[in-house]
């Protein structure tokens, strides 16, 4: 029976489900969920646009949240063909390799996310805790490695999921709870003993989103002690000024990604719309609202920003 499911799987396709109990009103709410990616997409490709134009952009700093932006724009459009069709056309059949690709990408767009905000704390440690040799230590060619180290990492890291996935029987309707193929969604499904999948999955969490927050909360650690050690008030609230838009970033992506979880494993039983709803956070809030904090709250990205639009205006 498994080898015959297993040989047929590529017939099976997976089922996704919308936003339970407001399906009669999915053309309403694709309006804000377009929105958003809209917001999302258009936000973080200004910024990436802004650092790669200004060439006063091209510094640690800049140059990690010009990551970030790719890698949010990496999830939005990773979610968006199969939320919008849903909602646009109640197009719910997805095919099992595409809905496996999609999962691959949303965990490895998210880790990539992950490690880009712990890169990004340790250029602040760095800028705080040694500011005259802040450009010495992270050099262009040390920042692109960093980058490619966090590519290369979360693929290989995510890489083995669909892989374990397709080789697993599945004897009956797959139908998911979300709108997007997830990993703890669709480990849900086969007809057979999942506990390696489930223990891989642990790990993987566990050596990047758990590891990463771990090291984040030490570089705070470090960064306060630092700036403790300034001598005058107006220094100590200058240099972590420096960090107020990274810290709003790391709590905007971390705090729903643990609601998530303790719903998850603490109301199991709560509404399927509850469920939907703290998923959704968790994917469609950090890709819209970072780039509207970097935008407020870093006055040298704004200005790279107006400038893209100036430099517009002015060819036309």
């Amino acid at each position: 029976m498994g080898a015959k499911a297993n040989a047929s799987l590529d017939l099976l396709p997976v089922f996704l489900t919308g936003i339970p109990g407001l399906e009669a009103q999915h053309g309403w709410l694709s309006i804000p969920f377009f929105t958003m990616y809209i917001i999302a997409i258009v936000g973080n490709s200004l910024i990436m646009a802004a650092v790669q134009a200004d060439h006063a952009l091209h510094e640690p700093m800049y140059l990690f949240l010009s990551m970030l932006a790719i890698t949010e724009v990496g999830v939005s459009i990773s979610t968006l063909p199969t939320v919008m069709g849903i909602l646009w056309f109640d197009a719910r059949q997805v095919d099992f390799d595409g809905c496996l690709a999609q999962m691959f990408f949303i965990h490895t767009f998210s880790c990539m996310e992950s490690g880009v905000l712990l890169a990004m704390s340790y250029d602040r440690f760095v800028a705080i805790y040694s500011p005259l040799r802040y450009t010495a230590i992270l050099t262009l060619p040390r920042i692109i490695s960093i980058g490619l180290g966090i590519t290369l990492k979360s693929m290989a890291l995510m890489a083995p999921l669909p892989i374990l996935l397709r080789q697993l029987p599945y004897c009956h309707t797959n139908i998911l709870s979300h709108s997007y193929c997830l990993h703890s969604d669709l480990i849900q499904l086969p007809c057979a003993d999942t506990k390696l999948n489930s223990i891989l999955g642990l790990a993987i969490v566990l050596a990047t989103f758990g590891l990463d927050s771990l090291l984040i909360v030490v570089s705070y650690v470090l960064i306060l002690y630092t700036v403790l050690g300034i001598a005058s008030g107006e220094g100590r609230r200058k240099a972590l000024n420096t960090c107020v838009s990274h810290i709003c970033a790391v709590l905007v992506y971390y705090v729903p990604m643990i609601g998530v979880s303790v719903m998850h494993r603490a109301a199991k039983h709560a509404s399927p719309m509850v469920h939907t709803l703290m998923s959704s956070i968790y994917l469609f809030v950090p890709p819209v609202l970072n780039p509207i904090i970097y935008s407020v709250k870093t006055r040298p990205i704004r200005q790279g920003i107006i400038n893209l639009f100036i430099r517009k205006r002015e060819l036309l």
